[in-house]
């Protein structure tokens, strides 16, 4: 499979979605929806998830991702902690509040680049499904 990551960098810069929505819709086709389906799943997932600056959209919609193409819980959470663990390793943290350098003014990776490294990190986690 070509890679998608240009797609949903591009979803998240031109198309002002959320950083979930961004991923989710450029693998849309591959979880067995329309686009807009797949913005709908995400929708609330935006700011850190509800607007909570918790875990970062993009690995948000990475996991949506995963669990509708392996349709397994075992296994979606088995892909998803690997997915998660290199996002952490290259960007030591995994929240958005941290990530956006909210409280110290220091950003750590700005969201086209988060949803870039989420997207990378998710088709290798799913090599052998896409």
């Amino acid at each position: 499979m070509k890679t998608r990551v240009d797609i949903a960098v591009k979803n998240k810069t031109e198309k002002n979605y959320n950083c979930a929505q961004a991923v989710a819709a450029a693998y849309a086709d591959l979880m067995g929806v329309d686009e807009q389906t797949a913005l709908n799943m995400t929708a609330a997932f935006g700011v850190g998830m509800g607007n909570m600056e918790g875990t970062c959209g993009a690995l948000t919609g990475a996991g949506v991702v995963i669990g509708m193409i392996t349709k397994d819980k075992g296994e979606a959470r088995k892909r998803m902690k690997v997915v998660m663990d290199k996002f952490q390793k290259r960007n030591h943290v995994t929240q958005c509040k941290y990530l956006k350098g909210l409280y110290t003014g220091v950003v750590l990776r700005e969201c086209k680049d988060c949803v870039a490294d989420a997207c990378t990190f998710l088709e290798s986690a799913l090599a052998d499904k896409i």
